[in-house]
């Protein structure tokens, strides 16, 4: 990282800062050459000192058919974001906090969805929130064990 002064380090700061995001982009690698970027809901759980983050959808789309013939991704998401502006100097910069990474992606069979419905739910709501078990036959679960990240902060003194 070029800018030390700006890294975040160590698990459970990465992880703080990942509690307080509310979007995960995932990136996949398509077959033109170009990445496929997708931003997601996420939930995400630390199990002996390693992160798996979990996103659901629709059970069929690309992200689907870019996963089965390459499941390696890299994800990005950011949150506490503000305009400082010194109008003296005439000049601005932003305050941030971002997370990236990357690992593979895997489809959570079906015996483990609903626990892994509940971490979801618990990033934004509750584990317990009460959705419609109609809705979980539709609904397909993935989850990327993050093989490394770092972390960057930009805060304003």
């Amino acid at each position: 990282m070029r800018r030390s002064d700006r890294e975040i380090s160590g698990l459970d700061a990465l992880v703080q800062v990942m509690e307080r995001c509310d979007v995960c982009r995932l990136a996949l690698n398509d077959e033109g050459g170009y990445p496929y970027i997708l931003p997601l809901n996420f939930g995400l759980a630390v199990e002996d000192g390693r992160v798996t983050l979990y996103f659901h959808g629709a059970n069929e789309g690309t992200k689907y058919d870019l996963i089965r013939k390459d499941n390696r991704a890299s994800f990005e998401m950011d949150c506490a974001h503000r305009l400082v502006l010194d109008e003296e100097k005439g000049n601005c910069t932003m305050e941030y906090e971002s997370v990236i990474g990357r690992g593979r992606v895997e489809i959570v069979p079906d015996a483990e969805k609903q626990a892994a419905l509940r971490i979801l739910m618990a990033h934004y709501r509750e584990p317990d929130f009460p959705y419609s078990p109609a809705a979980v036959p539709r609904t397909t679960v993935m989850k990327l064990v993050v093989e490394q990240m770092t972390g960057k902060r930009r805060k304003k003194a």
